[in-house]
């Protein structure tokens, strides 16, 4: 059985280390926890990842944020996955640093790789996980913070933040959306 697992995120090297990246970071560390590696076709970064016979196709669009609905799209059609085997994974600036939320449907939030995700899919019917980056800044400084690096004192906690959400994803594909959000929902 086969999952899109998207993470979102920005490409460049000037994006690797900011918040707004986190959906890279999350599906990096599951390609890793696999041991293997991403290789760049169509749309962005793909790679197949095996967990308890289940297929994770780990994609990071290269279409910026803005566009990110493209690039879905683009692969479940490619890998023939339908919306229910859909996770987006991203960052979300309503959430404390380092909480997260797996919803099987909603609202963009004010996220614009969501927005375009549910506009080029035409629903917003499809599983997220929000990753908390907190929302330490002045108003309409938003855009400045989350493309920001991430601070000392978060930086102290985020590989065992990433590592839950590597767990959440892994448990989405295998115990299903709902017992998922109960068992790793905080």
């Amino acid at each position: 059985m086969k999952y899109l697992i998207a993470g979102l995120g920005n490409i460049g090297t000037e994006y690797a280390e900011t918040r707004h990246n986190i959906g890279f970071k999350i599906a990096d560390a599951l390609a890793s926890a696999s041991a293997t590696t991403f290789t760049t076709k169509r749309y962005g970064d793909i790679v197949e990842a095996k967990f308890r016979g289940r297929t994770l196709v780990l994609l990071k669009p290269s279409t910026y944020m803005n566009l990110s609905g493209n690039a879905v799209a683009y692969w479940m059609q490619q890998e023939k996955i339908p919306i229910d085997r859909l996770l987006v994974v991203t960052d979300d600036l309503a959430l404390p640093f380092g909480t997260q939320r797996l919803r099987m449907k909603g609202s963009d939030g004010g996220h614009n790789g969501l927005k375009s995700i549910d506009q080029v899919l035409g629903t917003t019917s499809y599983a997220r996980l929000r990753f908390g980056v907190g929302a330490d800044f002045e108003k309409g400084r938003q855009v400045d913070y989350v493309l920001a690096n991430w601070n000392w004192d978060e930086l102290k906690t985020l590989q065992e933040r990433i590592d839950l959400a590597v767990e959440t994803v892994q448990a989405f594909a295998t115990i299903g959306g709902s017992m998922a959000m109960t068992k790793y929902n905080q």
